[in-house]
């Protein structure tokens, strides 16, 4: 048998890149292994690039995820003005829910809600204890610690811990209305694209909403409806049909907008941080975000140049495919980071050589720590995509299932 043969029968499927949780299936179309000239020769070779792996969007959630952990460290006020990390990721997780909800849609609810909620429960475990620990007493509210369809619960002790678990709410209550929503912008994309700004208008102007869970949680969707729902628009082909200067005017009107409001507001919040005000927050995220699906959708901006780069490939790829863990446990790293931190103070050498109270070396401390919670912790996000469990992702992927 010829190794072309060979290589042809030994073929293994190549993993569909899923730009929401890393590698989620395995795509249709199998490719064959290059029969190796030598072990050297082979190490040097980039590795295949799997069909619909995106490295453009891999790269933005990445960046996505180190700003928000570089926000929590420093607290910079104009990061969210640099690089909107929400409305990028809820503009990308659009895109994503657009794409599979070709499926059955409640397979697909079902298969995102999988996904998400074995690491929240993980996660929340060693954080209901500690909470428990520290005097908390829950009530019947404890059920959003189940399923976080409003905030969960928990006491001042832990607050740094869990209250960034909006995202997660937020994220949930997109994915079950994503088919509905996915039905109504198919109707009209653009008028429909363009109202989603609505929402917040209405709730900024005409409507306060109450102090409560409901009331954050209709906020935080007013906010990023317009970049879930231009996640639609980026799938379905609609910014390629847009005229560019319609679309890179109204952009910076929507950027400039959101700053102007930002910057005149700061006496209700004391800071122009867009976090504190929903309505710059939705204005500024939804120019900014637009003009990035935008440029991929008419330049072919893909990023296809990174596989080349086998490290920093590696690297993207573990983020993307251990995103939900460093969100959840990158606060906690944080906070474990300040103790650790003062320990060094100790230890004479460390004192006088390491720059123990720079907020830089805090976050390095951090990123180690998120290291060690992506090696300890990761493995839950394998299970829950039903694959089998890695220490690390990016290696060749163990098939499961057919």
């Amino acid at each position: 048998m010829s190794w072309e043969q060979q290589a042809h029968e030994q073929s293994w499927p190549s993993p569909g890149y899923d730009p929401e949780y890393g590698y989620s299936g395995w795509a249709q179309q199998p490719y064959p292994r290059e029969a190796p000239v030598d072990a050297e020769a082979e190490e040097e070779k980039p590795p295949p690039r799997p069909p619909g792996r995106d490295r453009y969007f891999d790269t933005l959630r990445a960046a996505a995820l180190i700003r928000v952990v570089g926000y929590h460290t420093f607290g910079w006020a104009w990061a969210g003005m640099v690089f909107p990390s929400m409305g990028i990721m809820f503009g990308l997780a659009g895109t994503l829910m657009a794409r599979s909800l070709e499926r059955p849609a409640f397979e697909v609810v079902r298969s995102r809600m999988r996904r998400l909620l074995p690491p929240f429960w993980f996660w929340g475990v060693f954080v209901v204890l500690a909470m428990l620990v520290h005097g908390w007493m829950p009530g019947r509210q404890i059920v959003f610690w189940i399923v976080p369809l409003g905030d969960p619960p928990g006491n001042a002790w832990g607050e740094q811990a869990w209250e960034i678990l909006w995202y997660l709410r937020t994220y949930l209550w997109f994915v079950l209305l994503s088919p509905l929503l996915l039905r109504v912008f198919r109707l009209a994309p653009v008028p429909v694209l363009l109202l989603s700004l609505a929402p917040v208008v209405v709730l900024q102007f005409l409507w306060e909403p109450p102090d409560n869970r409901l009331g954050s949680a209709l906020t935080d969707l007013a906010t990023f409806l317009f970049c879930w729902i231009l996640g639609f628009a980026h799938r379905d082909g609609v910014l390629e049909r847009l005229k560019p200067f319609a679309v890179v005017v109204l952009s910076l009107a929507a950027i400039g907008f959101g700053g102007w409001y930002a910057l005149t507001h700061q006496a209700a919040t004391g800071s122009y941080d867009l976090d504190d005000i929903p309505l710059a927050q939705a204005f500024w995220s939804a120019g900014y975000v637009t003009l990035l699906m935008w440029a991929t959708s008419c330049f072919g901006i893909d990023f296809a140049w990174l596989i080349r780069f086998r490290r920093t490939d590696r690297l993207v790829t573990v983020f993307n495919s251990r995103a939900v863990t460093i969100y959840l446990w990158h606060e906690i790293a944080l906070i474990l980071a300040v103790p650790l931190i003062d320990l060094f103070w100790d230890v004479p050498a460390f004192e006088k050589w390491l720059p123990l109270e720079s907020q830089w070396f805090l976050f390095g401390v951090g990123w180690v720590l998120i290291a060690v919670f992506v090696l300890l912790c990761g493995w839950v996000e394998d299970v829950a995509g039903k694959k089998k469990p890695q220490l690390l992702p990016g290696g060749r992927p163990a098939r499961m299932g057919p």
